[in-house]
């Protein structure tokens, strides 16, 4: 009977073993699968480019600038940009241009959407990065580094020749 009673257990043992090895190994690629989802997720700094980028040339001693672009986005998901910086400025801002009773006037924003499968457009007059105290002369012809900041932390270096812009009709108030 003792020999019976081995095999039973023997039996039992492997078919326990078995069991914990499928689970484990199922638990595993429940795990992996986030991960590897992860991974073909695009970080935004990959579906977002920026196309015929700019930075307003501006005379000497003039301390403030602004870089335009326009960001196409080719991923199905919408991005952010964040945030903005450039070795040539103190202080990088994404701003905006509202009309304040007839005067228009630039405003702070907290970020730039671009759509999915869209576009966003910083264009004189509009949306744009203003550049605030410059460290250096931007001059026609040299070009500018603006390092874009995305929502999920990725980053785009932009690099903006610098180009003579005359500047939209109407007042224009920095706040």
């Amino acid at each position: 009977m003792k020999p019976l009673l081995r095999a039973a257990l023997l039996g039992v043992l492997i078919s326990v073993t078995t069991a914990c090895q499928a689970e484990s190994e199922t638990a595993k690629k429940t795990a992996e699968a986030p991960q590897a989802q992860a991974a073909t997720v695009a970080k935004a700094a990959d579906a977002v480019k920026a196309e015929n980028p700019f930075v307003r040339a501006v005379p000497p001693g003039q301390p403030n600038s602004a870089a335009f672009m326009v960001l196409n986005n080719s991923s199905a998901v919408a991005h952010q940009v964040v945030s903005a910086t450039s070795p040539v400025a103190n202080t990088v801002e994404l701003h905006t241009h509202t009309n304040n009773n007839g005067v228009m006037e630039m405003r702070q924003i907290p970020q730039i959407d671009v759509p999915a499968n869209g576009k966003a457009v910083l264009a004189p007059g509009g949306l744009h990065i203003m550049l605030i105290e410059l460290r250096q002369e931007l001059k026609a012809g040299e070009s500018v580094a603006v390092t874009l900041t995305f929502e999920d932390g990725s980053t785009a270096v932009v690099d903006a020749p610098i180009q003579e812009v005359t500047p939209p009709m109407g007042g224009m108030k920095h706040h």
